[in-house]
Protein backbone atom coordinates (compact mmCIF):
# COMPACT_ATOMS: atom_id res chain seq x y z
CA UNK A 1 0.00 0.00 0.00
CA UNK A 2 1.49 3.34 -1.07
CA UNK A 3 1.81 5.69 1.86
CA UNK A 4 1.89 9.49 1.77
CA UNK A 5 4.86 11.26 3.34
CA UNK A 6 3.24 14.62 4.12
CA UNK A 7 2.38 15.36 7.73
CA UNK A 8 -0.62 17.54 6.87
CA UNK A 9 -3.31 15.49 8.58
CA UNK A 10 -6.15 18.03 8.49
CA UNK A 11 -7.61 19.82 11.52
CA UNK A 12 -9.81 16.90 12.63
CA UNK A 13 -6.97 14.48 12.01
CA UNK A 14 -4.80 16.47 14.39
CA UNK A 15 -7.59 16.31 16.97
CA UNK A 16 -7.55 12.50 16.70
CA UNK A 17 -3.75 12.50 17.03
CA UNK A 18 -4.01 14.69 20.16
CA UNK A 19 -6.74 12.44 21.58
CA UNK A 20 -4.68 9.27 21.08
CA UNK A 21 -1.53 10.96 22.42
CA UNK A 22 -3.36 12.06 25.57
CA UNK A 23 -4.86 8.59 26.07
CA UNK A 24 -1.40 7.01 25.89
CA UNK A 25 -0.01 9.56 28.36
CA UNK A 26 -2.90 8.76 30.72
CA UNK A 27 -2.13 5.05 30.37
CA UNK A 28 1.52 5.60 31.38
CA UNK A 29 0.63 7.85 34.30
CA UNK A 30 -2.04 5.70 35.93
CA UNK A 31 -0.61 2.22 35.29
CA UNK A 32 3.18 2.50 35.04
CA UNK A 33 3.92 5.23 37.59
CA UNK A 34 2.22 3.44 40.49
CA UNK A 35 4.45 0.42 39.85
CA UNK A 36 7.58 2.56 39.62
CA UNK A 37 7.08 5.24 42.26
CA UNK A 38 4.18 4.35 44.55
CA UNK A 39 4.17 0.57 44.92
CA UNK A 40 5.71 0.56 48.41
CA UNK A 41 2.70 2.53 49.73
CA UNK A 42 0.09 0.17 48.26
CA UNK A 43 1.26 -3.36 48.96
CA UNK A 44 4.73 -3.53 47.41
CA UNK A 45 6.17 -3.88 43.93
CA UNK A 46 5.39 -7.57 43.60
CA UNK A 47 1.75 -7.08 44.53
CA UNK A 48 1.20 -4.06 42.29
CA UNK A 49 2.98 -5.74 39.35
CA UNK A 50 0.80 -8.82 39.77
CA UNK A 51 -2.35 -6.70 39.79
CA UNK A 52 -1.16 -5.01 36.61
CA UNK A 53 -0.47 -8.34 34.91
CA UNK A 54 -3.81 -9.92 35.86
CA UNK A 55 -5.69 -6.76 34.85
CA UNK A 56 -3.99 -6.65 31.48
CA UNK A 57 -4.77 -10.32 30.84
CA UNK A 58 -8.43 -9.64 31.68
CA UNK A 59 -8.34 -6.66 29.32
CA UNK A 60 -7.00 -8.94 26.59
CA UNK A 61 -9.79 -11.46 27.16
CA UNK A 62 -12.37 -8.67 26.87
CA UNK A 63 -10.73 -7.48 23.64
CA UNK A 64 -10.87 -10.98 22.16
CA UNK A 65 -14.56 -11.24 23.07
CA UNK A 66 -15.24 -7.87 21.47
CA UNK A 67 -13.23 -8.85 18.40
CA UNK A 68 -15.80 -11.45 17.35
CA UNK A 69 -18.28 -8.72 16.43
CA UNK A 70 -16.17 -5.56 16.27
CA UNK A 71 -17.18 -4.92 12.65
CA UNK A 72 -20.81 -4.68 13.73
CA UNK A 73 -20.25 -2.09 16.48
CA UNK A 74 -22.31 0.95 15.48
CA UNK A 75 -19.87 3.57 16.72
CA UNK A 76 -16.26 2.85 17.69
CA UNK A 77 -15.90 6.51 18.64
CA UNK A 78 -18.80 6.31 21.12
CA UNK A 79 -17.42 3.08 22.61
CA UNK A 80 -14.09 4.85 23.08
CA UNK A 81 -15.69 7.80 24.89
CA UNK A 82 -17.54 5.45 27.27
CA UNK A 83 -14.38 3.45 28.03
CA UNK A 84 -12.38 6.66 28.45
CA UNK A 85 -14.87 8.02 30.98
CA UNK A 86 -14.80 4.74 32.94
CA UNK A 87 -10.99 4.84 32.88
CA UNK A 88 -10.92 8.37 34.25
CA UNK A 89 -13.36 7.41 37.00
CA UNK A 90 -10.99 4.65 38.13
CA UNK A 91 -8.06 7.06 37.72
CA UNK A 92 -9.78 9.38 40.18
CA UNK A 93 -9.79 6.51 42.65
CA UNK A 94 -6.07 5.88 42.09
CA UNK A 95 -5.53 9.56 42.91
CA UNK A 96 -7.76 9.91 45.96
CA UNK A 97 -7.85 6.59 47.84
CA UNK A 98 -5.38 7.04 50.71
CA UNK A 99 -2.49 4.60 51.31
CA UNK A 100 -4.00 3.18 54.50
CA UNK A 101 -6.95 1.87 52.45
CA UNK A 102 -4.65 -0.49 50.57
CA UNK A 103 -7.23 -3.05 49.45
CA UNK A 104 -9.59 -0.42 48.03
CA UNK A 105 -6.70 1.26 46.22
CA UNK A 106 -5.68 -2.07 44.69
CA UNK A 107 -9.25 -2.59 43.46
CA UNK A 108 -9.41 0.80 41.71
CA UNK A 109 -5.89 0.37 40.29
CA UNK A 110 -6.94 -3.02 38.90
CA UNK A 111 -10.04 -1.48 37.31
CA UNK A 112 -7.99 1.36 35.84
CA UNK A 113 -5.54 -1.08 34.23
CA UNK A 114 -8.36 -3.12 32.66
CA UNK A 115 -10.29 -0.24 31.14
CA UNK A 116 -7.46 2.09 30.12
CA UNK A 117 -5.74 -0.61 28.02
CA UNK A 118 -8.98 -1.41 26.16
CA UNK A 119 -9.64 2.30 25.63
CA UNK A 120 -6.32 3.62 24.43
CA UNK A 121 -4.58 0.65 22.78
CA UNK A 122 -7.61 -1.12 21.29
CA UNK A 123 -10.58 1.12 20.54
CA UNK A 124 -8.62 4.26 19.70
CA UNK A 125 -6.22 2.14 17.64
CA UNK A 126 -9.16 1.18 15.43
CA UNK A 127 -10.02 4.87 14.98
CA UNK A 128 -6.43 5.61 13.90
CA UNK A 129 -6.60 2.82 11.31
CA UNK A 130 -9.95 4.03 9.99
CA UNK A 131 -8.79 7.64 9.62
CA UNK A 132 -5.23 6.97 8.37
CA UNK A 133 -5.04 3.63 6.50
CA UNK A 134 -2.03 4.73 4.41
CA UNK A 135 -0.36 7.17 6.79
CA UNK A 136 -0.69 5.22 9.99
CA UNK A 137 3.10 4.75 10.29
CA UNK A 138 3.76 8.46 10.62
CA UNK A 139 0.70 8.99 12.83
CA UNK A 140 1.64 6.18 15.22
CA UNK A 141 5.20 7.46 15.29
CA UNK A 142 3.85 10.76 16.61
CA UNK A 143 1.29 9.50 19.13
CA UNK A 144 3.55 6.87 20.71
CA UNK A 145 5.95 9.65 21.71
CA UNK A 146 3.59 9.81 24.70
CA UNK A 147 5.16 6.63 26.14
CA UNK A 148 8.76 7.85 26.46
CA UNK A 149 7.55 11.34 27.37
CA UNK A 150 5.43 9.81 30.12
CA UNK A 151 8.41 7.87 31.45
CA UNK A 152 10.49 11.05 31.42
CA UNK A 153 7.86 12.74 33.57
CA UNK A 154 8.09 10.00 36.22
CA UNK A 155 10.88 11.77 38.10
CA UNK A 156 9.13 15.17 38.45
CA UNK A 157 5.90 13.34 39.31
CA UNK A 158 7.67 11.49 42.14
CA UNK A 159 9.22 14.73 43.34
CA UNK A 160 5.76 16.35 43.49
CA UNK A 161 4.32 13.42 45.44
CA UNK A 162 7.10 13.25 48.00
CA UNK A 163 8.25 16.89 48.14
CA UNK A 164 6.83 17.68 51.59
CA UNK A 165 7.16 14.26 53.22
CA UNK A 166 9.85 15.51 55.60
CA UNK A 167 7.45 17.98 57.24
CA UNK A 168 3.94 16.62 56.60
CA UNK A 169 4.73 12.86 56.38
CA UNK A 170 1.82 12.67 53.89
CA UNK A 171 2.49 11.96 50.21
CA UNK A 172 0.74 14.32 47.80
CA UNK A 173 -0.51 11.59 45.44
CA UNK A 174 -3.57 13.53 44.25
CA UNK A 175 -1.48 16.62 43.48
CA UNK A 176 1.00 14.58 41.48
CA UNK A 177 -1.69 12.96 39.33
CA UNK A 178 -3.97 15.99 38.98
CA UNK A 179 -2.43 17.50 35.80
CA UNK A 180 -2.69 14.15 34.02
CA UNK A 181 -6.26 13.60 35.16
CA UNK A 182 -7.21 17.02 33.75
CA UNK A 183 -5.36 16.31 30.48
CA UNK A 184 -7.14 12.95 30.18
CA UNK A 185 -10.55 14.58 30.61
CA UNK A 186 -9.66 17.22 28.00
CA UNK A 187 -8.71 14.45 25.56
CA UNK A 188 -12.06 12.71 25.98
CA UNK A 189 -13.86 16.03 25.52
CA UNK A 190 -11.95 16.69 22.29
CA UNK A 191 -12.75 13.23 20.97
CA UNK A 192 -16.40 13.46 21.92
CA UNK A 193 -17.00 16.87 20.34
CA UNK A 194 -14.88 16.87 17.19
CA UNK A 195 -14.53 13.27 15.99
CA UNK A 196 -16.59 10.57 14.30
CA UNK A 197 -15.79 7.01 13.31
CA UNK A 198 -14.67 8.11 9.84
CA UNK A 199 -13.36 11.46 8.57
CA UNK A 200 -16.00 11.48 5.82
CA UNK A 201 -18.66 11.82 8.54
CA UNK A 202 -17.26 15.26 9.46
CA UNK A 203 -16.57 16.45 5.93
CA UNK A 204 -13.00 15.12 5.79
CA UNK A 205 -11.10 12.52 3.78
CA UNK A 206 -9.25 9.31 4.64
CA UNK A 207 -5.55 10.16 5.11
CA UNK A 208 -6.61 13.78 4.42
CA UNK A 209 -6.34 12.80 0.74
CA UNK A 210 -8.45 15.28 -1.21
CA UNK A 211 -7.91 13.65 -4.59
CA UNK A 212 -11.36 12.03 -4.26
CA UNK A 213 -14.63 13.90 -4.51
CA UNK A 214 -16.74 13.95 -1.33
CA UNK A 215 -19.30 11.78 -3.11
CA UNK A 216 -16.72 9.13 -4.06
CA UNK A 217 -15.20 9.17 -0.56
CA UNK A 218 -18.60 8.69 1.07
CA UNK A 219 -19.45 5.85 -1.32
CA UNK A 220 -16.21 4.07 -0.39
CA UNK A 221 -16.93 4.58 3.29
CA UNK A 222 -20.45 3.14 3.03
CA UNK A 223 -19.15 0.11 1.12
CA UNK A 224 -16.42 -0.42 3.73
CA UNK A 225 -18.88 -0.20 6.64
CA UNK A 226 -21.12 -2.79 5.02
CA UNK A 227 -18.24 -5.17 4.21
CA UNK A 228 -16.95 -5.01 7.79
CA UNK A 229 -20.12 -6.69 8.97
CA UNK A 230 -19.22 -9.92 7.16
CA UNK A 231 -15.42 -9.94 7.03
CA UNK A 232 -13.79 -13.15 5.77
CA UNK A 233 -11.13 -12.80 8.47
CA UNK A 234 -13.22 -14.34 11.21
CA UNK A 235 -11.94 -15.27 14.66
CA UNK A 236 -11.01 -18.81 13.60
CA UNK A 237 -9.70 -17.88 10.16
CA UNK A 238 -7.30 -15.31 11.57
CA UNK A 239 -5.67 -17.47 14.23
CA UNK A 240 -4.93 -20.41 11.94
CA UNK A 241 -2.81 -18.34 9.52
CA UNK A 242 0.93 -18.59 10.16
CA UNK A 243 1.59 -15.11 8.74
CA UNK A 244 -0.62 -13.61 11.45
CA UNK A 245 1.62 -15.13 14.14
CA UNK A 246 4.88 -14.31 12.35
CA UNK A 247 4.04 -10.58 12.38
CA UNK A 248 2.13 -10.43 15.69
CA UNK A 249 4.50 -12.23 18.07
CA UNK A 250 7.46 -9.87 17.44
CA UNK A 251 5.19 -6.94 18.29
CA UNK A 252 4.26 -8.61 21.56
CA UNK A 253 7.87 -9.49 22.36
CA UNK A 254 8.95 -5.87 21.84
CA UNK A 255 6.21 -4.64 24.15
CA UNK A 256 7.05 -7.37 26.66
CA UNK A 257 10.71 -6.36 26.81
CA UNK A 258 10.17 -2.60 26.67
CA UNK A 259 7.42 -2.39 29.27
CA UNK A 260 9.10 -4.99 31.48
CA UNK A 261 12.39 -3.10 31.61
CA UNK A 262 10.83 0.35 31.87
CA UNK A 263 8.80 -0.62 34.93
CA UNK A 264 12.12 -1.50 36.60
CA UNK A 265 14.29 1.40 35.46
CA UNK A 266 14.35 2.77 39.01
CA UNK A 267 15.76 -0.53 40.31
CA UNK A 268 18.19 -0.99 37.39
CA UNK A 269 19.68 2.50 37.72
CA UNK A 270 19.61 2.10 41.51
CA UNK A 271 21.93 -0.94 41.21
CA UNK A 272 24.67 1.53 40.29
CA UNK A 273 23.97 3.76 43.29
CA UNK A 274 21.69 6.37 41.74
CA UNK A 275 18.31 6.80 43.45
CA UNK A 276 15.20 8.51 42.04
CA UNK A 277 16.10 11.74 43.84
CA UNK A 278 19.61 11.93 42.33
CA UNK A 279 20.66 14.18 39.48
CA UNK A 280 22.15 11.21 37.62
CA UNK A 281 18.82 9.36 37.71
CA UNK A 282 16.98 12.35 36.26
CA UNK A 283 19.58 12.77 33.52
CA UNK A 284 19.40 9.08 32.55
CA UNK A 285 15.62 9.14 32.41
CA UNK A 286 15.75 12.25 30.20
CA UNK A 287 18.31 10.55 27.93
CA UNK A 288 16.14 7.43 27.60
CA UNK A 289 13.08 9.57 26.91
CA UNK A 290 14.86 11.70 24.30
CA UNK A 291 16.13 8.66 22.41
CA UNK A 292 12.73 6.96 22.61
CA UNK A 293 10.93 10.05 21.32
CA UNK A 294 13.27 10.25 18.33
CA UNK A 295 13.05 6.47 17.87
CA UNK A 296 9.27 6.48 17.88
CA UNK A 297 9.02 9.24 15.27
CA UNK A 298 11.81 7.93 13.05
CA UNK A 299 10.41 4.39 13.12
CA UNK A 300 7.06 5.80 12.07
CA UNK A 301 8.68 7.58 9.14
CA UNK A 302 10.56 4.41 8.17
CA UNK A 303 7.28 2.51 8.34
CA UNK A 304 5.68 5.00 5.97
CA UNK A 305 8.66 5.17 3.62
CA UNK A 306 9.89 1.57 3.44
CA UNK A 307 7.02 -0.56 4.74
CA UNK A 308 5.99 -1.97 8.10
CA UNK A 309 7.97 -5.21 7.92
CA UNK A 310 11.27 -3.42 7.35
CA UNK A 311 10.61 -0.96 10.17
CA UNK A 312 9.76 -3.83 12.54
CA UNK A 313 12.95 -5.62 11.48
CA UNK A 314 15.08 -2.60 12.43
CA UNK A 315 13.29 -2.35 15.78
CA UNK A 316 13.86 -6.02 16.71
CA UNK A 317 17.54 -5.68 15.82
CA UNK A 318 17.68 -2.81 18.33
CA UNK A 319 16.06 -5.15 20.87
CA UNK A 320 18.72 -7.81 20.31
CA UNK A 321 21.50 -5.21 20.64
CA UNK A 322 19.96 -3.99 23.90
CA UNK A 323 20.21 -7.53 25.21
CA UNK A 324 23.85 -7.90 24.08
CA UNK A 325 25.04 -4.72 25.82
CA UNK A 326 22.91 -5.26 28.93
CA UNK A 327 24.37 -8.72 29.48
CA UNK A 328 27.81 -7.17 30.04
CA UNK A 329 26.50 -5.62 33.28
CA UNK A 330 28.67 -2.53 33.64
CA UNK A 331 27.34 0.98 34.08
CA UNK A 332 28.43 2.16 30.63
CA UNK A 333 27.14 -0.91 28.79
CA UNK A 334 23.87 -0.74 30.72
CA UNK A 335 23.44 2.87 29.57
CA UNK A 336 24.01 1.73 25.97
CA UNK A 337 21.55 -1.14 26.49
CA UNK A 338 18.92 1.28 27.77
CA UNK A 339 19.53 3.55 24.75
CA UNK A 340 18.89 0.65 22.35
CA UNK A 341 15.89 -0.32 24.45
CA UNK A 342 14.62 3.25 24.15
CA UNK A 343 14.75 2.95 20.36
CA UNK A 344 12.54 -0.11 20.20
CA UNK A 345 10.43 1.04 23.17
CA UNK A 346 9.53 4.16 21.23
CA UNK A 347 8.61 1.98 18.27
CA UNK A 348 7.04 -1.02 19.99
CA UNK A 349 3.56 0.49 20.25
CA UNK A 350 3.62 1.83 16.69
CA UNK A 351 3.24 -1.42 14.90
CA UNK A 352 0.08 -3.16 16.14
CA UNK A 353 -2.09 -0.67 14.26
CA UNK A 354 0.36 -0.36 11.41
CA UNK A 355 0.74 -4.08 10.66
CA UNK A 356 -3.00 -4.75 10.67
CA UNK A 357 -3.66 -1.81 8.33
CA UNK A 358 -0.70 -2.53 6.08
CA UNK A 359 -1.26 -6.21 5.31
CA UNK A 360 -5.05 -6.57 5.45
CA UNK A 361 -7.92 -4.82 3.66
CA UNK A 362 -9.67 -1.79 5.13
CA UNK A 363 -12.84 -3.82 5.57
CA UNK A 364 -10.90 -6.51 7.47
CA UNK A 365 -8.66 -4.19 9.51
CA UNK A 366 -10.87 -3.83 12.63
CA UNK A 367 -11.32 -7.59 12.96
CA UNK A 368 -7.64 -8.42 12.40
CA UNK A 369 -6.40 -5.58 14.62
CA UNK A 370 -8.82 -6.79 17.31
CA UNK A 371 -6.71 -9.98 17.42
CA UNK A 372 -3.24 -8.53 16.80
CA UNK A 373 -3.61 -6.04 19.65
CA UNK A 374 -4.73 -8.42 22.44
CA UNK A 375 -2.07 -11.01 21.55
CA UNK A 376 0.60 -8.29 21.75
CA UNK A 377 -1.02 -6.91 24.93
CA UNK A 378 -1.00 -10.23 26.74
CA UNK A 379 2.75 -10.53 26.17
CA UNK A 380 3.14 -6.91 27.26
CA UNK A 381 1.10 -7.66 30.38
CA UNK A 382 3.40 -10.38 31.64
CA UNK A 383 6.54 -8.35 30.84
CA UNK A 384 6.77 -6.50 34.19
CA UNK A 385 6.27 -9.70 36.17
CA UNK A 386 8.81 -11.73 34.17
CA UNK A 387 11.42 -8.97 34.25
CA UNK A 388 10.91 -8.44 38.00
CA UNK A 389 11.35 -12.18 38.68
CA UNK A 390 14.52 -12.34 36.57
CA UNK A 391 16.00 -9.07 37.83
CA UNK A 392 15.52 -9.71 41.54
CA UNK A 393 16.01 -13.46 41.35
CA UNK A 394 18.94 -13.79 38.95
CA UNK A 395 20.32 -10.32 38.28
CA UNK A 396 20.87 -7.93 35.41
CA UNK A 397 22.85 -10.27 33.14
CA UNK A 398 20.11 -12.90 33.04
CA UNK A 399 17.44 -10.22 32.57
CA UNK A 400 19.12 -8.80 29.47
CA UNK A 401 19.88 -12.30 28.19
CA UNK A 402 16.11 -12.72 28.16
CA UNK A 403 15.81 -9.50 26.09
CA UNK A 404 18.41 -10.85 23.65
CA UNK A 405 16.51 -14.13 23.26
CA UNK A 406 13.30 -12.23 22.55
CA UNK A 407 15.16 -10.14 19.97
CA UNK A 408 16.65 -13.14 18.16
CA UNK A 409 13.31 -14.99 18.04
CA UNK A 410 11.65 -11.83 16.74
CA UNK A 411 14.25 -11.39 13.98
CA UNK A 412 13.59 -14.94 12.79
CA UNK A 413 9.81 -14.47 12.84
CA UNK A 414 9.95 -11.19 10.92
CA UNK A 415 12.14 -12.82 8.26
CA UNK A 416 9.61 -15.65 7.96
CA UNK A 417 6.71 -13.23 7.41
CA UNK A 418 5.79 -12.77 3.75
CA UNK A 419 3.15 -10.12 2.92
CA UNK A 420 2.31 -12.02 -0.26
CA UNK A 421 1.25 -15.03 1.83
CA UNK A 422 -1.50 -12.91 3.45
CA UNK A 423 -2.89 -12.10 0.00
CA UNK A 424 -2.89 -15.81 -0.96
CA UNK A 425 -4.96 -16.67 2.12
CA UNK A 426 -7.17 -13.60 1.63
CA UNK A 427 -7.95 -14.73 -1.93
CA UNK A 428 -8.84 -18.20 -0.68
CA UNK A 429 -11.17 -16.86 2.01
CA UNK A 430 -12.84 -14.40 -0.37
CA UNK A 431 -13.35 -17.02 -3.05
CA UNK A 432 -14.96 -19.36 -0.50
CA UNK A 433 -17.25 -16.52 0.64
CA UNK A 434 -18.22 -15.59 -2.92
CA UNK A 435 -16.52 -12.18 -2.72
CA UNK A 436 -14.70 -10.67 -5.71
CA UNK A 437 -10.93 -11.06 -6.01
CA UNK A 438 -8.77 -8.05 -6.87
CA UNK A 439 -5.25 -6.68 -6.47
CA UNK A 440 -6.00 -4.56 -3.34
CA UNK A 441 -3.25 -6.33 -1.38
CA UNK A 442 -0.66 -6.40 -4.18
CA UNK A 443 2.67 -4.73 -3.63
CA UNK A 444 2.43 -4.23 0.12
CA UNK A 445 5.81 -4.38 1.80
Amino acid sequence: MEQKKSINFGSRGWVLIAYQFIAYLTYVAFTNWPMNALADMYGGGEKVSTLYTVAMVLGVIIQLILSRNIGKVKSIKRLGIILGMISMAFALGVMLVPPFMTTLWQVVYFGECVFVVIWCTFVLGILIGQWFPRRKGTVMGIVTIAFPLGNALLAPFAQTVFANMATTHIPNVAGGFLPFFIIGCVGILLGGVFLKDYPEQVGGFRDNDRSLTPEAANAMMEEEIENKKNTVWTFGNTFKVSGFWFITLPLGFMLMGAIGIMTQTTSIIGMYGFGPDSQQFGMMMLLIAAVAIVGSFVMGLLDTRFGTKRAIFIAVIAMALSGVFGMLNTFNTTVIALIFLAIFMGASSNFTVSAAVQYWRREDFPSVFARVNPIANILAAIGPMVVAILLFGSGLTVTFTFILVLGVISIILVLLFKPSSVKVVDDKYREAAGKPLDDALEGRK
